[in-house]
């Protein structure tokens, strides 16, 4: 079962939330402390995180600045009728009126989650073990995190997005680097070579050369 942040002062009604989300399955940890929030989101890696309004962060904007290259969780905020409306809703993705029901509350969380699993799962391209999350624009191979640069990045996802298509150098020039780049094709050729040495291995091939026309990636 996925994992709950509850970020929430120490009080009766959090040990009762935590109690009741725990038998239901959920696995939930703590947050009391507003300064070291993005501290424990990037520690623990909630799937999602349930926000009381008395202690919503006032900063909350600055706090997600801190956390833009992360893929923060969605939120849901324990509120009442009257900090409704102070609420910045575009930084929170569903709310509940307190007092609350427990189990509406497990609704809502699971159907939150389970929008956010779609989403993320679009976000990846698979082509056997090579996984590009464009979510976080990273490349792993068979759980191998690869460490490409922008241009090898957008290249390989190129064409991985295209497999099985064979581009010329002059295609790929213009459809990665821009119609406006004036260096020669031998930049593609480079690349290439650096992708190779990044992604493949003696168990992996993924890029093909097709002789006196150009590249493609292979089709499973």
């Amino acid at each position: 079962m996925s994992s709950v942040l509850i970020i929430a002062p120490e009080d009766e009604a959090r040990t009762k939330l935590l109690s009741s989300l725990t038998q239901m399955g959920f696995t939930c940890s703590i947050a009391s402390d507003q300064e070291k929030v993005a501290e424990q989101v990037i520690k623990k890696a909630p799937a999602l995180m349930l926000v009381a309004t008395n202690s919503y962060p006032a900063k909350m904007s600055e706090l997600w600045q801190r956390l833009k290259f992360e893929r923060h969780p969605p939120i849901i905020v324990l509120t009442s009728k009257e900090m409704l409306y102070s609420l910045d809703v575009e930084l929170v993705d569903d709310f509940v009126i307190t007092p609350y029901d427990v189990n509406e509350l497990a609704l809502r969380v699971k159907r939150l989650l389970k929008r956010t699993s779609k989403r993320d799962s679009d976000q990846l391209i698979e082509c056997g073990d090579l996984i590009i999350d464009q979510a976080k624009c990273e490349v792993s191979v068979a759980d191998r995190l690869v460490v490409l640069t922008f241009k090898e990045y957008e290249l390989l996802r190129f064409l991985v997005k295209s497999r099985g298509q064979v581009f010329s150098r002059d295609t790929l020039l213009n459809k990665v680097w821009g119609y406006d780049y004036y260096g020669g094709d031998r930049t593609v050729d480079v690349h290439i070579r650096r992708l190779r040495s990044k992604v493949e291995d003696a168990n992996h091939t993924f890029i093909e050369t097709i002789r006196n026309v150009g590249y493609r990636l292979r089709k499973e």
